[in-house]
């Protein structure tokens, strides 16, 4: 989705930022090291599989080979990745030749995961040869059903997390419009709504530009974004980043479903815990003796690719030629997203009917929602009834929708100061050149010697003329 202001980053964009104390630091964590080589580009994976070990330093000069000629664009992307990341180091000597040598930290992790870190779970037998399925060792282990008791079904885990997620965006929206309110606490609910809103003196909370465009985005892109504001402002609350990185990445390695003892966490982790458990990444559970957590497919998400979309949820929204909106869902939630942009009519108890008039989409675009984010939101959401076709959202729609916008584009206002009565063509044209040369003329006049020039450059211009004058 197009988005102007939000760049809704994934763990490894975060993980490159990191120092790099830090990034060694994270390397000495296995799972870390597999989550790194599942983000990598698949070019990137192989360069790594191939130098893994190796632990000589490899010759740039040699790599390009195991690449063909029109490959090297891809080449350069993997190769940049695997720098920012660390996970390679660029070596240059007093020839100028370049070598790349794969992080220690991360070369011994990855190898010991690879050969202790996997165990044998099948073994079949296809065209005469023997093939191992393996399951990964997960940082803790489920607990036994015999200890938990009604645990909820993944329809249900689904449920609840979809619940949670929505009772936080419509707190995000309006605190009204919460049917029920969340258990975070105010310093935390800033840390998530950063950005997002914007509070004057005595008003209420209102939604900034960069807020209403986040509400247009996927669940994935907006997960990101809210993780990213948490990890940002770990620190302040007392907590090291990579550690909460670390934390996150070995949480997208569990099961959805299956329930963990919350006595294998930390301090720290037992309170990121009950943050994730109000955002719906992961849902708690009380029994007699013990209590346990367990991932929802929040949870097991976060480390998935933005552009994966195995994990987008069905849409619900079919767009007619008239204009009119059905929206078959029964979240109050899609009915105020959809109130953003579009005229609700009227709700029933499973459908919302709206239609897209241009005083809606003129009052989106004042709230800075570009028509493309609203195209996209349309065609991303479509009911599978309509999302096979081609196109999904009629063409007439979606060109009106980019007219209506490009009539509020057609005068751009830019404050400006005009000039006339020069004493002389001469200070005229020295002016011109003068404007010209800072960036800032927006008209001139040769004949009636009269200038227009941008209010950014008034006091250099001020200086200029009485320079002239003198």
């Amino acid at each position: 989705m197009p988005q102007v202001k939000i760049i809704a980053k994934n763990f490894m964009d975060m993980v490159a930022s990191l120092p790099a104390m830090k990034l060694d630091k994270l390397y000495e964590n296995a799972f870390i090291c597999e989550a790194i080589l599942r983000s990598l580009p698949p070019l990137a994976k192989k360069y790594v599989l191939q130098m893994l070990y190796i632990d000589v330093p490899v010759p740039a000069k040699s790599m390009e080979e195991w690449v063909v000629a029109d490959g090297f664009s891809k080449h350069k992307v993997a190769i940049d990745r695997l720098i920012q990341l660390r996970v390679l180091t660029e070596i240059v000597d007093r020839k100028k030749e370049t070598t790349y040598k794969l992080n220690s930290t991360f070369q011994i992790n990855l190898q010991k995961h690879i050969v202790y870190g996997w165990c044998l779970t099948q073994i079949d037998y296809r065209d005469d040869l023997l093939i191992g399925y393996c399951s990964g060792v997960l940082p803790r282990e489920p607990m036994p059903s015999n200890i938990t008791v009604r645990l909820p079904s993944l329809e249900d885990l689904e449920a609840y997390a979809t619940e949670q997620w929505e009772c936080f965006l419509l707190h995000l929206i309006s605190s009204t419009q919460a049917e029920r309110t969340t258990n975070f606490s105010s310093s935390m609910m800033k840390v998530f709504q950063r950005g997002l809103l914007s509070q004057r003196d005595k008003e209420a909370p209102r939604l900034t530009e960069s807020g209403f465009q986040f509400l247009l985005m996927d669940t994935n892109a907006q997960l990101w974004y809210i993780i990213r504001e948490y990890i940002t402002n770990s620190e302040e609350r007392g907590v090291d980043s990579a550690n909460l990185i670390s934390f996150l990445l070995e949480l997208s390695f569990h099961v959805t479903g299956e329930a963990y003892n919350s006595n294998t966490l930390t301090d720290f982790q037992r309170n990121a815990i009950k943050d994730l458990a109000d955002l719906g990444l992961v849902k708690l559970q009380q029994g007699r003796k013990e209590s346990w957590f367990i991932p929802t497919k929040l949870a097991t998400n976060l480390s998935i690719s933005l552009s994966d979309s195995s994990s987008r949820k069905q849409g619900f929204v079919v767009v007619e030629t008239n204009f009119r909106i059905y929206a078959y869902s029964t979240s109050k939630l899609h009915c105020e997203i959809l109130r953003l942009f579009s005229r609700i009519e009227y709700q029933l108890p499973n459908l919302i009917v709206g239609a897209i008039t241009k005083e809606s989409l003129y009052d989106a675009f004042e709230n800075g929602i570009t028509a493309e984010q609203i195209i996209s939101f349309l065609q991303q959401n479509a009911h599978p009834r309509v999302a096979e076709r081609i196109p999904s959202v009629p063409e007439n729609v979606t060109d009106q929708i980019r007219l209506w916008e490009s009539d509020l584009n057609r005068i751009e206002m830019t404050p400006a100061h005009l000039y006339d009565e020069f004493p002389s063509r001469d200070v005229f044209e020295a002016a011109c050149d003068f404007a010209r040369e800072y960036g800032g003329m927006l008209w001139d006049d040769s004949k009636q010697m009269r200038l227009v020039v941008k209010a950014d450059i008034l006091m250099q211009m001020r200086e200029f003329l009485r320079s002239q004058k003198q």
